[in-house]
């Protein structure tokens, strides 16, 4: 089986506080999946009307994915407003096979 990619969207929470207060513990446990190799690349989106980020995972199916966002800080401490896990196929660039 080969390994997918999944493109998933988070939209933080517009209470900023919460967001800064668990933003530290997030960025350990994102650091601990791209060392672990499931994380391929993260970071948040530039002038968008809403704090929000894209992360690309390598996985076997979207549930593991689901897995790793279920555990992520910003789950765990409900400070997602939405988030969005689409199976992506990069046929072109880094991501490509």
């Amino acid at each position: 089986m080969r390994m997918a990619y999944f493109a998933v969207q988070y939209v933080y929470s517009s209470d900023a506080e919460l967001v800064a207060r668990v933003r530290p513990e997030h960025r350990v446990y994102l650091r601990s999946l791209v060392e672990a190799g499931s994380l391929k690349a993260s970071g948040p989106y530039v002038g968008a009307d809403r704090d929000s980020a894209l992360l690309i995972f390598s996985a076997d199916n979207v549930d593991q994915v689901r897995a790793l966002v279920a555990d992520d800080p910003m789950s765990v401490n409900d400070v997602l407003d939405s988030l969005t896990i689409t199976e992506w196929n990069p046929l072109l660039g880094v991501f490509a096979s």
